[in-house]
C-alpha cells in the first residue's frame, strides 16, 4: 500500500503534467498561436511536469535510483 504523502504527491504530479501537456496539444495538434517565449516557457513547465510525475511514478513501483 502506497502511503498517503506520495499518493497525493503522484496525483498532483500527474493532474499538473495533464495540464501542461494538454495546453501542449493545444498548441501543437490544434493550431493555438502563442509567442516563442510562451511556447519555450510551456515546453519546460510540460518536461518538469513529466520528470516529477516519473520519479514519483517510480517511487510507487519501487524502482528508485
Amino acid at each position: 500500500m502506497v502511503n498517503s504523502k506520495l499518493k497525493t504527491e503522484y496525483l498532483e504530479a500527474l493532474s499538473y503534467w495533464q495540464l501542461q501537456l494538454q495546453s501542449l496539444h493545444e498548441l501543437l495538434l490544434e493550431g493555438k498561436k502563442l509567442p516563442p517565449n510562451k511556447i519555450k516557457g510551456l515546453l519546460g513547465r510540460e518536461a518538469r511536469a513529466k520528470e516529477k510525475y516519473d520519479l514519483l511514478r517510480s517511487k510507487i513501483l519501487g524502482i528508485e535510483s
